[in-house]
């Protein structure tokens, strides 16, 4: 039988290891978008993992994306927004544009680049959905 004492340390650890283990995922997340290991991610690099990660999702390989093979990754709101012939898949372009749309939005001071700081924010995790 585990002790209280036992339980209540290995809930501690638990609780301690919690951040350092997100902010580990964090950065490797940050060095697999960063190839050029310049410690930021910019728009050819985030499209770039973005089209590898579309031939990932469409095993069918027609060249769409349905709802169905973005599993989550956009609701249906967002992709009836990012689909302009209504057809209700994406093409490769039509991600694309979606994927640009979100970098813009996590990069308020407009350098073109993204840092682990604007990766963390709201728009940043709504980008990285579309990239990993």
């Amino acid at each position: 039988m585990i002790s209280r004492r036992s339980l209540a340390l290995t809930l501690a650890m638990a609780a301690l290891a919690g951040p350092a283990l997100a902010a580990s995922g964090r950065g490797s997340v940050l060095k697999m978008l960063d190839p050029d290991n310049d410690g930021t991610v910019d728009l050819a690099e985030a499209k770039k993992a973005a089209a590898v990660l579309f031939a990932k999702l469409d095993p069918d390989h027609d060249g769409t994306l349905d709802v169905r093979e973005l599993r989550g990754r956009l609701t249906a709101k967002e992709l009836a927004m990012a689909d302009p012939d209504h057809d209700g898949t994406l093409t490769l372009d039509e991600y694309l544009a979606v994927v640009e749309q979100r970098f813009k939005a996590a990069d308020p001071d407009n350098d073109g680049t993204l840092d682990a700081k604007e990766l963390k924010s709201r728009a940043g995790r709504a980008l990285l959905r579309l990239l990993k």
